[in-house]
């Protein structure tokens, strides 16, 4: 994934990526900027924080294929969760692309309504057009995708995302 990483939300999103090498690094720098900035949402991390801690490289690779790609109750495009194969899946779509470019987020493999993408983008945002694109796309998106991911250790990360973006009300 080569989304822009802004802040404690864009490092989450990065662990919404394959842990690849350095994964560990991300993750732990991720846990500390959320400590200092949003200490709830550090908390939502910890279950994900002991299964890091306990867990070979093997074995986090096999937890983020088991949920993430095994799983379509867990997949990460939001825009399928929203709106299932249904038209206005593809004007979301076009949507996210025009808003990354305009942002100036880089796309990759992943689709562009893929929640890595749609992190990357808010805190790049105006503040009230950001609230709304959390609260209208990626937190009801983010319920179904929880409610799949219950029992899998990166349900820890989602939940951290979740806290962050329901406590950004200010």
């Amino acid at each position: 994934m080569n989304a822009v990483s802004v802040g404690p939300i864009g490092e989450l999103a990065a662990l919404l990526a394959y842990p690849r090498a350095g994964f560990r690094d991300r993750f732990e720098s991720a846990r500390k900027s959320l400590s200092a900035e949003a200490p709830a949402a550090a908390a939502a991390l910890e279950p994900f924080a002991a299964f890091v801690a306990a867990s070979s490289d093997a074995e986090l690779e096999e937890a983020f294929t088991q949920t993430f790609d095994l799983n379509p109750g867990c997949a990460l495009e939001i825009g399928w969760h929203l709106y299932g194969e249904d038209y206005k899946r593809g004007e979301f779509l076009v949507e996210m692309r025009r808003l990354m470019r305009r942002l100036g987020v880089p796309e990759d493999a992943e689709l562009p309504d893929h929640l890595s993408h749609v992190l990357a983008v808010l805190p790049l945002m105006e503040r009230e057009e950001a609230r709304e694109l959390a609260a209208q796309k990626a937190l009801p998106a983010l319920a179904k995708i929880r409610k799949a991911a219950a029992g899998h250790p990166y349900d820890g990360v989602l939940r951290a995302i979740e806290v962050f973006l329901e406590g950004d009300k200010s």
